[in-house]
């Protein structure tokens, strides 16, 4: 599953592991997208959608 929103196009980032001894190692944040049915031009979508993409959408 690809992780990215398909109304916004929210996807993967990436950041730093920092210890307790501030050593940094390599990570990544992945967006919370959550498989859903959607309307987008008056047709009902099938797609990953992110959380704060839900409250905005008109849902099917």
């Amino acid at each position: 599953m690809s992780r990215v929103c398909s109304v916004c196009g929210k996807g993967q980032t990436t950041g730093n592991n920092v210890s307790h001894s501030k050593r940094r190692t390599r990570r990544t944040f992945k967006a919370n997208v959550q498989k859903v049915s959607y309307v987008q031009d008056g047709k009902t979508v099938n797609g990953y959608v992110c959380t704060r993409c839900l409250k905005s959408v008109e849902r099917a």
